[in-house]
């Protein structure tokens, strides 16, 4: 695919950057060239890389979030990627709404509140989702309810967003190896790998990304699939009732 998008000059923002895949795409946004990384995480990181600049947000905390909005002065990439991932059986409701929180209300709220810098460069959101959206991994239900529910709501932003000149994009990683299944005896994709693979597919202006092998096998027959081509009727008969308003 043409490239149609880089991150050379660009002004980045990545929630969860203080471990795992979010560092990991700090590091690849500073090797693509990026002039300004702001790292966000609860505990913020620090980075040798003067372009880093560190910013302190839980993404559940609209307080922090409000903050973090006033420490950004340009922003071209909205990297959505802090989450939680807990062990569940669906026997407490709890554990839904926890991960709804973070997973869905966090990432909703993050963008919403750095829409309006997003918008004015017509940059990109990248949401980092799982293949658990697309099919739910049993022993952690909650947190792939959750992220079907980000999935779904990445889907509407994209068409909502078009007229603003603001792509969306979402990764859908298989299992890496990180700090969230550590302890899972199953192969795991580095998060090095996974972000180098991210960047590059927001560059390509891939809507869907599948940055590891795992979740690479649904890459080939996406485009044209049943999920593809629902939403792409379903965007266009809103664009066309839009246009007749």
């Amino acid at each position: 695919m043409t490239s149609t998008f880089t991150f050379a000059d660009k002004a980045v923002l990545v929630t969860g950057a203080n471990r795992g895949l979010g560092q990991a795409l700090v590091e690849q946004a500073l090797a693509s060239g990026a002039r300004r990384v702001y790292a966000a995480a609860r505990q913020p990181l620090t980075h040798p890389d003067d372009r880093v600049m560190p910013l302190r947000l839980d993404i559940t905390d609209p307080e922090q979030i409000q903050a973090a909005v006033q420490s950004v002065e340009a922003l071209d990439v909205l990297i959505n990627n802090a989450g939680v991932s807990l062990v569940d059986d669906l026997s407490e409701r709890a554990a839904i709404e926890q991960h709804l929180a973070v997973n869905l209300f966090g990432t909703y709220s993050v963008t919403q509140a750095f829409l309006p810098l997003v918008a004015r460069s017509r940059g990109a959101i990248v949401n980092v989702l799982s293949l658990a959206a697309l099919a739910s991994v049993p022993v952690t239900p909650a947190y792939a309810i959750s992220k079907a529910a980000a999935f779904s709501m990445s889907q509407s932003l994209r068409v909502l967003l078009a007229g603003r000149g603001v792509t969306v994009h979402v990764a859908l990683p298989g299992p890496m190896d990180t700090d969230m299944i550590r302890d899972w005896d199953i192969p795991k994709t580095a998060p090095s790998e996974a972000a180098r693979a991210i960047i590059s597919g927001v560059e390509n202006g891939d809507e869907e990304i599948f940055p590891d092998p795992m979740s690479a096998t649904l890459a080939p027959g996406w485009g044209d699939g049943a999920i593809k081509t629902l939403e792409k009727q379903n965007a266009a008969a809103v664009q066309a009732m839009m246009a007749q308003a």
